[in-house]
């Protein structure tokens, strides 16, 4: 049975907690891990040392996230692939999960204690709107 679980990350030590949770019911099950990482604005700035000159961009940053936390869990043996988006993480993981037709997402649980928990937080929007199961990691201690 072929599926796909999303996991977000962001390169914070709590996001990589509950990519880790991730990878291992991904290797139970047999699906394949995409992580993923959402960006809030694309923005590019030029840096210049003496004759070299490079583009840093957001969008460029949040891929690389992606990938380090991708390679890093692939080495367990899960199958891994990796995506960025421009958006704000709860509705990039949604959109990822339909476009991809996983089966469940994977989200910590930081931020969804006391007046955040009504306010709103990632793990509260995900596991209103996803259109597959949810997983809430506790990844706040």
């Amino acid at each position: 049975m072929a599926g796909i679980i999303i996991v977000g990350v962001d390169g914070n030590s709590t996001s990589m907690k509950a990519a880790k949770v991730a990878a291992d019911l991904a290797k139970a099950l047999g699906y394949t891990l995409r992580v993923v990482t959402a960006f809030g604005e694309d923005k590019t700035e030029k840096v210049t040392i003496g004759n070299d000159e490079w583009f840093l961009s957001t969008a460029d940053e949040a891929e690389r996230v992606a990938q380090r936390v991708a390679e890093e869990l692939k080495i367990s043996g899960v199958k891994t692939e990796f995506s960025s988006a421009l958006g704000k993480p709860a509705e990039v993981l949604i959109e990822e999960a339909t476009k991809r037709k996983a089966k469940m997402i994977v989200v910590g649980n930081v931020r969804m204690q006391g007046l955040s928990r009504v306010l709103g937080s990632v793990a509260n929007a995900v596991s209103h709107n996803a259109p597959c199961d949810v997983y809430i990691v506790k990844t706040d201690g």
